[in-house]
Parts: structure tokens; C-alpha cells; sequence
């Protein structure tokens, strides 16, 4: 998604008044998102190829190169596998370097044999040999336009290369307008920052990396004003709603602890003692609880449930999917059996016969069922709740104002909400993407639970792994296997779903059952496999991440990861966050794509089953955009934002509460009240 910027009053003419745009370039810009000028103009490069340090093939060694050379085709041809491959060579004085690219057939046209061309990619061991895959190219005649050689490339259509997308945008910026500011004119000067057109026009066409540094920097900090605004705003939203307090009743919360089947630990009681004293408030709760997998959130979310149940009011718990809405009810339903308010737990999900949906939306709309567990759906008509004093969130961090408003306009008050995850962010992630959410961490592991054991098994021994799934499966045990893929490209060397539950089914565990779910799959036939498996009908479930959050299977006790180098660290260990769930010890064996050894973030996860320790090194590693969730909050996109920078953070987020203070009215910044809105769904502004 593109980001609109105030322009409108610039009068600027349509995108097909720039020299090269017609109707079919006009028509691929459109896919892109690009249907304006200013749209145009923000639609920023997803890199740069820095011509300007061009090696000689003779001294190049694996990683990121850039080369210049003429390019000799040698070949195009289909796989075996149906995919087209097109094979050159580029030649300078010192020596040869193979490249291939997969699936762009007219590169063979487009090559000018005895040209020279700017050739830049990533230099690595593919199928036995050392090439580059799908590099870039750029002809040197068309790169002199560029004194700096520094190219943008952008995200392409077929037919539309970056090569004219730039000169489209060159054409654009040559129109005689000035890009109005987005951030208060007081912030740009007091923090000396490049103006807001001198950083588009030097993102597109930067002269060196030293202003391209700059540039990234401005946009940096307006993401995150611009975010940290949103929080502020969103805070003051919540202090004009009123929220139902709820009274805390000691001893009703001391027989439900007394009747757990283990003690709460120092955490837990931490957490549930944080939330026991927001919901007394009228002001509402807004609290995030980050947990590992079975630290005990559930538990400490059932204490509060029954406060507000004992107080008169409705607990609405919404979950992901329909398979975990259903485990959670079940969860709910034994926490609160020595409880009067299990019989008022109620289930509500789309996949129920519609007579079942009608008598538990009866049963919802007069107030017997009082706990409703369910999926987003527990917020659209017809479910008409009476009173709702709580909502919990099972692994999405926002509940937008909007969202409070929908239930405020059934109920009448504004619900207390508390928000559940599993994904341990980062403190400073979370401080900066949360900011409008109180906090609460559980890091204290109940006693008792075995760690899970985790192994990095290279290819070759990867017959041996599936030996020790047989003896588990002997055992009683489930096994969960994970590929990167749904099926084989020959342009990523990782194992895929399809190939691995034909593998699996036909010649290493033909005589186990096995089954496969993956995300092209349907939504009735994935929760059909689940089931399946959370039931034990199944012996080796075959899947790709949609397994990652959530599911409960206790019997699971192995999890093997193929092609583990294709995952980040919180990936990984939500994956393995779905073993040794009940009594077994669990076994997570993690196997990279064979030619590839252990990567640091495989040696992370095998050294320690500490969640917050390795999403800090996730964060470090590869930034805020990998780690889950951040970008499945709603409507996160940060393009340049870097949370790492602590000063950086702080600094936009005195710069927020300094423009609230000064009273200066969004109305006169329509920009930022188009990005605030739609960072946080803040409806009133002003």
C-alpha cells in the first residue's frame, strides 16, 4: 500500500500526462497501487544497487556483489519442474561469473549481445556451484544518467521495470511543484532534518549514501511522530470512555486459586494482581500480557473473567481461529468447573450449524450464557450482548477504538480489554509499536515443565530424525513437520510440503498416517486436519507456518523443521512453542536446506528456550518487521522506522506530546491525521 501525501491543492495533473505513461503503463502502475501523482512520488524503492563500487569478477567472494561486464546468453530452457530458466555469463577481463534467472523468459530477448552492463545480486552456492540468481541489470549506457550510480529498483510488473519506473518519476518530479511538509515545520528545524521534497526526490535518485542516509532518517522519525501521535491520542480516546468498575471479591479469587491443580507462580500473581486493579477503575484497561507458550496467561485472564462475571457483566474472550476458540472453551470450561459460572460459557463460531448459532445468540442477547468465547464474528449483528465488562484478545495486540464503540453502542459502557500473546516482543519493540498499552510480562516458567530439547541436524543425517519419529510415534506420540514452502522452486533451495508429505507418505513413514495443512488450503479443510489431529487421528502432521500460533495438542512431543535457515527466530520458537505441551519430553530438530550449515539464528534457538532472550536477538538479527506479529497488529507498514534507535524513539515521542501540548489542530496537518488514523483507528482527532 502506498501513502497519499497532501498535494491535492497543487492542482497536479493525472499520471497519464507524464511522458511514457499511457493506458497499458497506466494499467500496471494501477496494479502496483499507483493511480496518482502523489501516489507515485510515494512509491518508494524496496532497494538500491550501488554501482558506484564495482568489483572485478576475479576478486569477487560469496555475499552481495556488483560487477560490470558484457553478458553472453547460453541458454533457455524449462525444467523438469516447469519452471523457465535463462543461464548467461558475464564477462570482464578478469573472469567469468554464471547467472541464471528463473522464470523472466524475455531476459534473452532483452540482452544486447557485446553490450556492457552494470550486473549486481547476491553470490552464493546454488545447485553445486557458485552464481548469482536473478540479479539486477543495468545497462551501462543508461546508468551515466546517474553520476552517483547508486539505482533505485522497485518492486516490478511485467512490462514495467524499474528502469521505467524511474524515468517516470523523473519526469514527475520535473513538474514545477514543491512537496508540502507532513511533520509541524518547528519539529523539521529543531531536529535540522532534510525537507520532505528534498527527501523524495533524493530516495528516488539518491547522489551519494550520505544524503540517502539522511533521507531515510527524516522518514524514519515522521513514522515514528507519527506513531507515537497516534498512541498519545489513542490514550486521551480511552481516559473520555467509561468503563463498568468491577469489585474485587478476595475470597472468591482465593477458592479459585486454592482449587488449581499447581500453584501460581510470582508472575502470575504479579499480572493478576495489575489487572484485579485496572478493572476496579472507570477509567478502561488497555493491558497487553506477553507470555511464553504455557507460562499460564490463561489462567491468569479466567481470575479476572470471574470478577467481572461475579460484577454482573459479560466476558467476551475472541480468538484467531475456530480451532482455538473451541480450546480455549474447553480450557474455560475445566478452570471454571469448581466455579456457579461454568454453565454460563458459551460458544459462538462460524463453522456451528446456523440452529446452534440462533440458540446461542438467543442465549447471549437474555444474559444466560455470560462467558462467550469465540472469533472476531462476536462483534458483527446479530450477537447482541447486554453488558460486556471485559474483552479478551488471544494474539492481536489492538482493539481499536472503533471496535470499543461497536460494543459501547450495544452495551451502553466501554469494555475493559486485555490482550494476550505468546510472542515475546522485545520491550523496546513493544514500548514503541504498543505504546498505548499498559504492560504486563509472565517470564517465570510454571515448575515442572520440561524443557524442550532442540538439535540442529545437518541434511545429510536427516534420515536419522525421522528414525526417532518412528520410535516416538511407536510410543504413542505426535509429530508436527514444518517446511518453509507449500511446493518445490528452484530458485530457493528449501524442502516443501508437498514434496516432504510425499516423501513421508509413500517411503520414510509410509506406514504411519500422515496428513498436510498449509495456507492454500481452505479454511474448513484446514480446521477439518487440525481436528483430526488434535483428536489423535492423525500420526505426522505436514505443514507449513499456519500451525505456528495457537494450536494445543499435548501429545505432540517432536517438531522437525525443515529448510530451518527460511525462518527467523520467533518463528522458530512459536514452532516449537507447539511441543511438549503435556507430559512427554519434546524433541524440536532443526534441518537446513542441504548445502547450508548452522546459521546464527539456528544456534540461538538451540542454546536456549528463553523466548524474550531470542527475540532480542531476532530484533538485533533482522528487525522489527520480522518479528511476529508486529506487522499482523493491523495497520503497522513501517517502511524506514528503525525502534532500535532508543534516542530516535524517545525524541519522536516528545515531539508528540509537545504537539498535543502546543494544541495544534490536525485539521491543518491533513497528512498526519490520515497516518494517525490509520495507524490506530483513532475516529476523533480534534
Amino acid at each position: 500500500m502506498t501513502n497519499k501525501i497532501a498535494t491535492d491543492y497543487l492542482n497536479l495533473p493525472p499520471l497519464r500526462s507524464i511522458k511514457g505513461v499511457g493506458a497499458e503503463i497506466e494499467k500496471k502502475l494501477a496494479n502496483l497501487g499507483v493511480t496518482t501523482i502523489e501516489e507515485l512520488l510515494m512509491y518508494f524503492p524496496k532497494k538500491y544497487d550501488d554501482f558506484s563500487d564495482i568489483r572485478p569478477i576475479g576478486e569477487i567472494s560469496p555475499g552481495l556483489v556488483s560487477v560490470k561486464g558484457t553478458i553472453e546468453i547460453k541458454g533457455s530452457r524449462y525444467s523438469r519442474k516447469g519452471l523457465h530458466l535463462t543461464e548467461a555469463v558475464v564477462n570482464d577481463e578478469s573472469g567469468l561469473l554464471p547467472v541464471v534467472w528463473f522464470n523472466q523468459p524475455y531476459r534473452a530477448a532483452s540482452i544486447k549481445q557485446n553490450e556492457q552492463y552494470y550486473v549486481s545480486g547476491n553470490y552464493d552456492l546454488q545447485n553445486q556451484r557458485l552464481s548469482v540468481v536473478n540479479p539486477t541489470i543495468e545497462a551501462a549506457s543508461d546508468v551515466t544518467v546517474n553520476e552517483s550510480r547508486i539505482l533505485a529498483i522497485y518492486k516490478e510488473q511485467k512490462g514495467l521495470t524499474s528502469r521505467q519506473i524511474r524515468k517516470i518519476i523523473s519526469s514527475a518530479l520535473g513538474l514545477n511543484f514543491v512537496i508540502p511538509e507532513r511533520l509541524p515545520e518547528w519539529l523539521v528545524s529543531e531536529m535540522s532534518l532534510m525537507s520532505l521534497d528534498k527527501t523524495i526526490r533524493t530516495l528516488h535518485f539518491p547522489e551519494n549514501n550520505e544524503l540517502l542516509s539522511r533521507a531515510k532518517k527524516r522518514l524514519s522519525i515522521e513514522e515514528i511522530f507519527h506513531l507515537q501521535l497516534a498512541t498519545e491520542l489513542n490514550r486521551q480516546e480511552l481516559q473520555k470512555e467509561k468503563a463498568p468498575s468491577i469489585v474485587f471479591d478476595e475470597a472468591i479469587a482465593k477458592e479459585f486459586v486454592k482449587n488449581l491443580p499447581y500453584k501460581l507462580t510470582e508472575d502470575q500473581r504479579k499480572t493478576a494482581w495489575q489487572i484485579l486493579t485496572d478493572i476496579q477503575k472507570t477509567e478502561p484497561m488497555n493491558r497487553l500480557v506477553e507470555g511464553d507458550v504455557g507460562s499460564g496467561k490463561t489462567v491468569v485472564a479466567a481470575l479476572a473473567s470471574i470478577m467481572v462475571l461475579n460484577s454482573g457483566y459479560q466476558v467476551l474472550f475472541m480468538a484467531p481461529t475456530e480451532i482455538l476458540a473451541r480450546q480455549h472453551a474447553e480450557t474455560f470450561f475445566e478452570l471454571l468447573e469448581q466455579t456457579p459460572w461454568r454453565s454460563t460459557i458459551g460458544l459462538l463460531v462460524g463453522g456451528m450449524k446456523q440452529s446452534e448459532k440462533k440458540a446461542m445468540h438467543g442465549r447471549i442477547a437474555n444474559g444466560e450464557c455470560r462467558f462467550i468465547v469465540g472469533t472476531h464474528a462476536l462483534l458483527q449483528d446479530p450477537v447482541v450482548t447486554q453488558k460486556t465488562g471485559i474483552v479478551i484478545i488471544d494474539e492481536q495486540h489492538r482493539f481499536g477504538v472503533d471496535q470499543r464503540q461497536a460494543l459501547r453502542k450495544k452495551a451502553g459502557i466501554s469494555p475493559h480489554v486485555l490482550c494476550l500473546t505468546a510472542t515475546p516482543i522485545p520491550r523496546s519493540l513493544s514500548l514503541t509499536l504498543y505504546g498505548e498499552l499498559d504492560l504486563s510480562i509472565i517470564q517465570t516458567m510454571p515448575s515442572g515443565r520440561l524443557e524442550t530439547h532442540t538439535e540442529i541436524v545437518l541434511f545429510p543425517a536427516r534420515s536419522s530424525v525421522y528414525k526417532l519419529v518412528d520410535e516416538q510415534i511407536e510410543l504413542g506420540r505426535q509429530v508436527f513437520a514444518v517446511c518453509p514452502l507449500i511446493n518445490e522452486s528452484e530458485s530457493l533451495q528449501a524442502k516443501a510440503a508437498e514434496s516432504l508429505y510425499e516423501e513421508l507418505s509413500t517411503k520414510l513413514l509410509r506406514h504411519r498416517r500422515i496428513a498436510i495443512v498449509h495456507g492454500g488450503m481452505k479454511p474448513s479443510q484446514k480446521d477439518e486436519v487440525m481436528t483430526r489431529f488434535a483428536a489423535g487421528d492423525i500420526d505426522v502432521l505436514v505443514a507449513t507456518t499456519v500451525i505456528e500460533v495457537g494450536v494445543n495438542v499435548p501429545n505432540a512431543s517432536v517438531m522437525v523443521v525443515e529448510g530451518a535457515e527460511r525462518f527467523g527466530l520467533a518463528q522458530l520458537h512459536q514452532l516449537r512453542g507447539r511441543i511438549g505441551r503435556g507430559n512427554h519430553q519434546g524433541y524440536c530438530f532443526l534441518i537446513p536446506s542441504q548445502d547450508i550449515g548452522m546459521t546464527k539464528r539456528m544456534r540461538a534457538i538451540s542454546s536456549t528456550n528463553n523466548g524474550f532472550k531470542l527475540a532480542e536477538m531476532d530484533l538485533q538479527l533482522r528487525g522489527p518487521g520480522a518479528i511476529y506479529g508486529t506487522r499482523q497488529s493491523g495497520s503497522l507498514d513501517l517502511q524506514f522506522a528503525d525502534v532500535n534507535d532508543r534516542a530516535l524513539v524517545a525524541n519522536a515521542k516528545l515531539a508528540a506530546r509537545e504537539f498535543i501540548e502546543r494544541r495544534e489542530s490536525l485539521v491543518h496537518y491533513r497528512y498526519i491525521a490520515e497516518r494517525v488514523r490509520h495507524f490506530q483507528h483513532v475516529s476523533r482527532l480534534n
